[in-house]
């Protein structure tokens, strides 16, 4: 399995690029997404660029890779924090999954009062 890094572009120099994560640099290959201007954030995968982020889906994609390097540390760190954007809301359902769910939720409470 591989897991995709944001990393942020320090220096470009067409399709090659040094990017920057947690601390580390590397050389980063930017052939699928061409040139990006320093500063941008790019999800990497094996040495290669796949997918231009945002800085703040950046944020909460290492986020989540910090969250599972702790469990896979079984360090009893509390994640919920780490996963901030996920645990401060409620569930969404899709709006076709959404009217299924309240009609089913009408049944249920017509047939709960008879």
């Amino acid at each position: 399995m591989c897991i995709g890094i944001p990393m942020q572009v320090i220096s470009s120099d067409g399709y090659v690029a040094i990017c920057e994560a947690d601390g580390e640099r590397q050389q980063v290959d930017m052939s699928l997404l061409g040139e990006q201007a320093v500063g941008s954030w790019v999800l990497v995968f094996l040495g290669a660029a796949r997918e231009l982020l945002s800085e703040q889906r950046a944020f909460e994609t290492a986020q989540a890779i910090k969250a599972l390097r702790s469990v896979m540390a079984n360090d009893g760190a509390d994640i919920d924090e780490l996963f901030a954007d996920l645990t401060e809301r409620s569930p969404q359902l899709p709006e076709h999954l959404q009217a299924q769910y309240q009609k089913q939720s009408q049944t249920n409470n017509q047939e709960q009062k008879d």
